[in-house]
């Protein structure tokens, strides 16, 4: 009896021979999804097979395609962390890095590591902000397809972070993203104080976000599909229906329902069984 599906995706596409050596495996036909994704039917118990530079996820094949995306920004959504970036501007990167990345594998307090951080980027002229959004944030490949599909099958779309609304309102308008939220750096004659507002929004905040979207659309958690890479993220990675690592820490990855090292972001199309053919 199929009561779920096993998906292969890769950045670089999938060749002609894995999707036969695959059906072989796991005795199933391949329903190609389009150059990057494969999709088979099947039970719950098969192998899950370890294909070099493919990720291979099983979904369950009930209430498949979801009906909201909740997305983690930095690092998830774009190509960078904005506050490692910003560090630069302030000659403060390598030390700002290292707190992200020790905060981003869940070794520090959120909320203390946010204030840590931003306290260093004190008296940064406002017009960093633009240069880096200009100079160093990047959409991450399949970013704005994967939104722009969601919002063609009639999902809400919302762009949650723990950085900063500067960039959160950009990105979202550049991918497409109906709601966007974040922390606001406050400040004062044209430059950072060093301080954030309060309170800080972190991994509670992207939880609550994701149950009150989903009561809002009168729809359950089990209707979403929520992505990210750290350690903030997990809440809501795990309170959804379909939550995924996407190029993770490991405590997320070992907490999420899918995981995704080799792939671009239109994946998490290929995770619901949506074909390239119906992209945006």
């Amino acid at each position: 009896m199929m009561t779920h599906f096993l998906v292969l995706t890769s950045a670089v596409g999938i060749d002609e021979e894995t999707p036969d050596q695959v059906a072989e495996m796991v005795n199933a036909e391949p329903n190609r999804l389009g150059d990057c994704s494969v999709e088979f039917a099947v039970s719950g118990d098969v192998e899950i097979p370890q294909i070099p530079g493919v990720d291979v996820n099983l979904v369950p094949a009930s209430n498949r395609r979801k009906k909201l995306l909740i997305a983690d920004m930095d690092s998830t959504m774009i190509n960078v962390e904005c506050i490692d970036e910003l560090a630069g501007f302030a000659g403060v990167k390598a030390h700002v890095s290292e707190i992200t990345e020790r905060a981003m594998r869940g070794e520090l307090d959120f909320d203390g590591a946010l204030r840590e951080r931003v306290a260093l980027l004190k008296d940064l002229p406002e017009s960093a902000l633009a240069t880096c959004y200009a100079e160093r944030i990047r959409l991450n490949p399949g970013a704005r397809r994967l939104v722009q599909t969601m919002n063609k099958s009639g999902a809400f779309t919302a762009l949650v972070s723990g950085g900063f609304t500067y960039f959160t309102g950009k990105v979202a308008a550049e991918a497409g993203f109906a709601l966007n939220q974040a922390n606001t750096l406050l400040l004062e004659n044209g430059h950072l104080t060093g301080e954030v507002a309060t309170p800080i929004l972190g991994q509670q905040a992207k939880l609550d976000t994701l149950n009150r979207l989903t009561a809002e659309q009168g729809i359950t958690p089990a209707d979403a599909i929520a992505v990210g890479d750290g350690a903030n993220d997990r809440a809501m990675v795990e309170a959804a229906g379909l939550g995924v690592a996407y190029h993770a820490k490991p405590t997320l990855a070992a907490a999420a329902d899918a995981v995704l090292n080799h792939s671009d972001l239109t994946a998490l199309l290929a995770l619901q069984g949506i074909a390239e053919s119906d992209y945006a």
